[in-house]
């Protein structure tokens, strides 16, 4: 799915690698996190405590605010995690490795939570969908797929085994949330635009901070 051949990837050997990822990489430590988290929903007489506990319920924004974060965790079934982790994955430690491990946290989270929020003020207004309960990590994925579209645009992934630049992959995924937003899917697609509009303002922002050091660093050697 993912051309891990970047510029900035490990040089280390292979088990370096794989030692590293665990100890020190964000991503991998939220995937940690999010298949914990999907066993408690299987503990049978626990499970459905635990959704309820932590799901994000636009209704209960202001009486149970921690949800804006708890909801990312949480996964509809085995395929929903699988997908979200496998991109995660892939996508993650590219942008950990880009841009570093407190930028990456930022700009998932961010998204995560954005991606509530938008779910929660856009769906009705905007597109007449009365939105309802709410868990995965897709929309601060999407924040994290944006970001890295916009520092490694060129960069080669394959969707569904078709090669293609990040760039155009993201118009597709887009694409395709904006055509199925009044779908019965149940699937949020209305907070999968918005982690990724969050995700494309986050790269910009940090791409013109970038751009501009390099600029200030070099300036004077001419």
């Amino acid at each position: 799915m993912f051309n891990r051949d970047t510029p900035y990837e490990s040089r280390g050997g292979t088990t370096d690698r794989i030692k590293s990822s665990v100890s020190t990489s964000p991503s991998m430590a939220i995937i940690f996190l999010c298949i914990i988290s999907f066993f408690l929903e299987m503990v049978p007489g626990i499970g459905s405590l635990y959704v309820s506990a932590f799901q994000f319920d636009p209704g209960s924004l202001l009486t149970r605010p921690w949800t804006l974060v708890t909801y990312i965790f949480l996964h509809t079934g085995l395929w929903h995690l699988f997908f979200n982790m496998l991109v995660l994955y892939f996508f993650g430690t590219a942008l950990e490795r880009r841009v570093g491990n407190k930028q990456l946290l930022g700009i998932f989270f961010t998204a995560g939570v954005l991606s509530a929020i938008g779910y929660t003020f856009l769906s009705r207004p905007i597109f007449n969908i009365y939105p309802g309960p709410m868990v995965g990590a897709s929309g601060a994925i999407y924040g994290v797929f944006a970001a890295l579209t916009v520092l490694e645009p060129n960069l080669r992934v394959y969707v569904y085994f078709i090669p293609m630049r990040l760039k155009h992959a993201l118009v597709l995924f887009a694409m395709f949330d904006f055509l199925m937003v009044n779908s019965s899917d149940m699937i949020a697609h209305t907070a999968h635009l918005s982690g990724l509009f969050v995700g494309l303002y986050m790269g910009f922002r940090m791409k013109k901070i970038h751009e501009k050091y390099l600029k200030s660093r070099y300036a004077g050697r001419w």
